[in-house]
């Protein structure tokens, strides 16, 4: 039910999900032919996407879009309650799937139109057959494991890097059989990562993620500091079954939180790749460790007492963060504002611009919006182009249209950007600054809105 509170976000879309439904709604060959050259990354999601506004297309299609997300962050939570239930006890999982689930990182990308939440459905779910093989050692177990944690590598390929938290986990004599599927996973992913490779200016955009990096840091000292608790515990009291649990779970969760992110660290001192949401199934291990760590700090003190104390942290993460996350301007931009803005400006006929090219991503969900407006820089539109979003004709012809314009609504980043220093937007800059006027700019979230018009016309 969380995840179905406010999904539709009054309305709003930003430009990511902009990206998917394009791409949804692209055919088969347009698909392909944009996977060939950028975003191939994502193809695997692009295509289930296709496949569901293909069957469900009459319906809303923010709810086509964001209701898989829905689903896959509930069966996440799911996941992660019986993977702290079977190795520490119900109470744990309880607490741990509770955490999980009002986690904010958690919460926003469960109503969002992209594929991080599908990816940790399928990572919480291997992780439970790992473990459930290492005990049964059946054959049928572990080839579940490598399809999912295949399918969650082709869904998005840093997946991948939860085989190396779960190397963690594996006793010595079940290291063949876990070889065996990790190779399974590696190899079936390879030719997409390799194709990828190709494609590195689709991260070029990635810098130094503060909140994503502080965020990793203290929830990593927190889950550390809960996998100390467990384990000291486990030194200074006599062993049981619950206390193999809880080291077996540490094991478990304490790489799956830390490790995955702290490689894209590493690997961002070549080549800045550290987003959050690459690894945010990291928040699976974090989750079970502060289940565990909850559970045995609250063992013995009532069964009562401790789901009050559950349910008020729940509630006050939810309180905290959820109306938030579920706000038109709780994400970088709305597209939907950024539309209706244009509605208020624009004239029949007027010419469009977008500063730079790739935010023509704005128009993407509203074409009929931008049907009337002349796109002054366009070669070729996103869906027949072969590239998210689209291509621009070269500098000297931008400038001839321009100057055959009386009118021109322009889309610009907000103020602060850095800007484009490429030839066709240091054009469009200077022929809007000695040749045009800035009549009317409107702010909608994430964005300029303006209507520019001749200095000889007004």
């Amino acid at each position: 039910m969380l995840g179905l509170w406010g999904v539709r976000r009054q309305g709003s879309v930003w430009r990511d999900e902009a990206v998917t439904y394009d791409m949804a709604h692209r055919t088969l060959p347009e698909l392909w032919a944009t996977a060939a050259h950028v975003d191939l990354v994502h193809s695997a999601y692009y295509l289930l996407m296709h496949g569901l506004f293909l069957v469900f297309g009459s319906m809303d299609p923010l709810l086509v879009m964001r209701l898989p997300s829905v689903a896959a962050a509930a069966v996440a939570t799911a996941g992660v309650t019986v993977l702290g239930r079977r190795l520490v006890g119900l109470r744990a999982g309880v607490a741990a799937g509770a955490l999980f689930a009002v986690v904010p990182q958690i919460q926003r990308f469960a109503q969002e139109g992209r594929s991080y939440a599908l990816v940790t459905a399928c990572v919480v779910w291997a992780t439970y057959l790992l473990i459930h093989a290492i005990r049964s050692r059946s054959a049928w177990t572990w080839s579940g494991y490598a399809v999912l944690m295949l399918t969650a590598a082709i869904l998005h390929e840093f997946a991948i890097l939860a085989l190396v938290a779960h190397a963690w986990a594996v006793p010595r004599d079940a290291r063949r059989h876990w070889a065996v599927a990790a190779f399974v996973a590696v190899a079936g992913v390879a030719p997409l990562a390799l194709l990828s490779t190709g494609q590195t200016a689709q991260v070029a955009w990635i810098g130094m993620n503060v909140g994503g990096l502080v965020w990793f840091l203290g929830s990593g000292t927190v889950a550390a500091l809960c996998a100390r608790r467990l384990l000291r515990h486990r030194a200074a009291g006599p062993g049981t079954g619950g206390d193999s649990g809880e080291v077996l779970l540490v094991r478990v969760a304490l790489p799956l939180a830390v490790l995955p992110g702290a490689i894209l660290l590493l690997a961002s001192l070549v080549h800045p790749l550290f987003e959050d949401r690459y690894v945010l199934y990291s928040i699976v291990g974090q989750a079970l460790l502060a289940g565990a760590a909850l559970d045995r700090i609250l063992r013995g003190r009532g069964r009562k007492k401790a789901v009050l104390v559950v349910v008020a942290l729940a509630l006050l993460a939810v309180a905290a963060y959820s109306p938030h996350l579920r706000a038109p301007d709780s994400r970088r931009d709305d597209a939907t504002a950024i539309a209706q803005a244009v509605r208020q400006l624009e004239a029949p006929g007027d010419g469009v611009l977008y500063e730079p090219g790739h935010r023509r991503v704005w128009s993407l969900t509203r074409p009929e919006t931008f049907a009337g407006l002349r796109d002054l820089a366009l070669y070729k539109a996103p869906d027949r182009s072969g590239w998210l979003y689209g291509t621009e004709v070269s500098a000297s012809v931008i400038r001839s249209r321009m100057l055959h314009e009386r009118r021109i609504v322009v889309l610009r980043d907000p103020a602060g950007e850095p800007l484009d220093d490429s030839p066709g937007e240091k054009v469009k800059r200077d022929v809007l600054s000695q040749e045009f006027q800035e009549r009317v700019t409107l702010l909608p979230h994430g964005a300029r809105v303006s209507l520019y018009t001749r200095r000889d016309h007004s």
